[in-house]
């Protein structure tokens, strides 16, 4: 379910300035303290290493470079937390990962959509990223067609 709090106009601003500072792999380091900093208020070295399914070596060379861009406050071998600009930036991360997951849903793809999420989150434009959001708004409020729609799959 999509955030109602979420303004995609702010994200888009925030996205754009770090957009020339921030891989892909560093965005999903971003997303996931974002998330689990949401849940428990900070995040540790080990815990995001197993979310993510990499090393805690690899992991650390990662969080450093966030640090030294003050989107994080880290000590070694302490927690991980988010500084007011990481968790602008993380919110608008993990709100883009929820559009492009939703509207994937939306189309009724299961088997892989975990993975299309993670794959389109990187490379999808500001404006396709308005017009999924959109189009998931309409099918809420528009449910009739929403099940148009999956009839039409099913029998397509």
């Amino acid at each position: 379910m999509i955030n109602n709090n979420y303004y995609t106009v702010r994200g888009y601003e925030l996205l754009q300035t770090e957009r020339k500072l921030l891989t892909s792999s560093m965005e999903d380091y971003l997303e996931m303290i974002y998330r689990i900093c949401k849940e428990e208020g900070y995040a540790r070295i080990n815990q995001l290493s197993k979310k993510l399914n990499v090393r805690p070596s690899s992991t650390t060379k990662v969080v450093q470079k966030l640090g030294k861009l003050s989107l994080i406050d880290y000590e070694r071998y302490g927690v991980i937390k988010l500084t007011t600009k990481g968790e602008e930036i993380g919110k608008y991360l993990l709100g883009r990962h929820e559009i492009i997951h939703e509207f994937l849903r939306n189309l009724g793809v299961e088997d892989t959509l975990l993975k299309d999420t993670e794959l389109i989150e990187h490379c999808v434009s500001h404006n396709t990223l308005k017009s999924m959001y959109i189009f998931n708004e309409f099918l809420l409020i528009n449910q009739d067609i929403k099940r148009k729609y999956c009839l039409f799959k099913l029998n397509y």
